[in-house]
């Protein structure tokens, strides 16, 4: 798939936290943006893995993410 912008976070949330208007106001002019997540956010102190995840489709969803992947890296490491 061939995507116009594609952002790296470390965490599921970190990239709609530094950059979700950005996403929104480009997905808005047409533009194909994907997400990368390195890790799962497994040691974070609010929530779990299974909210993080599902809280990251969501958030793809409701930005109109082309593509959202997850490259299941080790938190921390």
């Amino acid at each position: 798939m061939k995507l116009d912008i594609l952002a790296f976070g470390a965490h599921p949330d970190d990239v709609e936290l530094g950059c979700s208007g950005t996403i929104a106001k480009e997905v808005s002019l047409g533009k194909k943006v994907g997400i990368v997540d390195l890790t799962r956010g497994e040691l974070g102190t609010r929530g779990s893995v299974e909210i993080r995840n599902k809280e990251s489709q969501l958030a793809a969803e409701i930005l109109g993410i082309s593509v959202r992947e997850n490259l299941d890296m080790r938190d921390g490491f």
